[in-house]
């Protein structure tokens, strides 16, 4: 299956160039881009070609390694090599503003190579990005056992755009649970938010989750509210782009509903969350910047016809802060931690 057998992301055979998954043409088309310059590696964040939290972590790791890799081959000066590196790490970093494990994998793969001759520091760093891809698989294996406790056979799951192996290695986070409970011969099912405009639930989680044997149902978000109350929810699973120290949580756009329905109709709510993902540096949801993306994906993307009249205003946000207060627990690869949350004491 997808999730054991391949990786959304990985180095090329050479180690020349980052291989990805084209997310943007799924599930109709698989496709693998090899890339290599650096507009393009931007290019593939800001477009979402690669996207889930972890998967830009690893994509960001292996992809400034590769661009330290041809700065060194054009130019074997030191100087010359820390300087355009670090105006590269830069852009990379800005490609999107959200998910934290952007600018923490850029970073921990820049910070290994300083003070290196170039050819050192291009091993450092193809050493450290590796590392991250490893640590990403095993920290997702025991996130998704942890997430097995909280559901028995029969269980059925909401969930709210894409957190399986597209969005990071192998099991993924929010998905995790119900993959490797499929895996294991769990009878488990699951209600698949659309996750408006960009369709994450729709185009990745239902592949992922109906390749796996899963019983996936499709909704369009704003059915939420009704199914839990028919009774038909268990629990709500999602995954996280960034955790403030208090606990507040921003993800997909629509999370945050989803969280207050459950809440409303006594349903447990699940942040599946990587320790890469918590920023101890923000103190609350209030202090994290919110993407704003092109009004055409609200106006016309995914559907053949625009459907909205031209030059019509929009307010296209890519993610919302779900509060900390509204959050059952936190399943991490360190276990399950329920409130009070004090992220700095857990993760520190």
């Amino acid at each position: 299956m997808q999730y054991r057998d391949t990786d959304s992301v990985r180095l090329s055979d050479d180690g020349s160039a980052v291989v990805i998954i084209d997310q943007t043409l799924l599930p109709s088309q698989t496709e693998y881009l090899s890339l290599t310059e650096l507009d393009e590696l931007c290019e593939a964040i800001y477009r979402l070609r690669v996207r889930g939290a972890p998967a830009i972590g690893i994509f960001a790791g292996y992809a400034l390694y590769v661009r330290g890799l041809r700065i060194s081959e054009e130019d074997g000066d030191k100087t010359t090599f820390y300087s355009r590196l670090n105006k590269e790490a830069e852009k990379l970093i800005a490609s999107r503003p959200t998910a934290v494990n952007l600018s923490w994998a850029v970073k921990r793969v820049l910070s290994v190579a300083r003070g290196l001759p170039p050819r050192e520091a291009v091993s450092a760093m193809h050493a450290e990005a590796t590392t991250i891809h490893e640590e990403d698989i095993a920290t997702c294996m025991k996130i998704s056992e942890y997430g097995l406790t909280l559901i028995k056979d029969g269980d059925t799951m909401l969930t709210h755009c894409n957190a399986g192996a597209l969005a990071t290695s192998r099991y993924g986070t929010g998905l995790g649970a119900l993959l490797l409970g499929a895996e294991r011969g769990m009878d488990l099912h699951a209600y698949v938010d659309e996750t408006r405009p960009l369709l994450q639930g729709a185009r990745l989680t239902a592949y992922e989750l109906s390749n796996a044997g899963v019983d996936v149902t499709l909704i369009c978000d704003n059915m939420s509210g009704l199914v839990m109350k028919q009774g038909k929810i268990d629990a709500c699973f999602v995954g996280c782009d960034r955790v403030a120290a208090n606990g507040d949580t921003a993800n997909k756009i629509g999370t945050s509903s989803v969280a207050v329905l459950a809440k409303h109709y006594g349903i447990p709510f699940y942040v599946f969350c990587p320790l890469s993902t918590v920023d101890t540096e923000c103190e609350s949801g209030d202090s994290i910047v919110i993407e704003e993306r092109p009004p055409e994906e609200i106006t016309g993307l995914y559907f053949s016809k625009r459907t909205a009249p031209q030059n019509i205003r929009c307010y296209n946000p890519a993610f919302d802060v779900t509060d900390h207060e509204l959050i059952t627990a936190f399943v991490t690869e360190k276990g399950i931690i329920r409130p009070p949350f004090d992220m700095r004491k857990v993760f520190g």
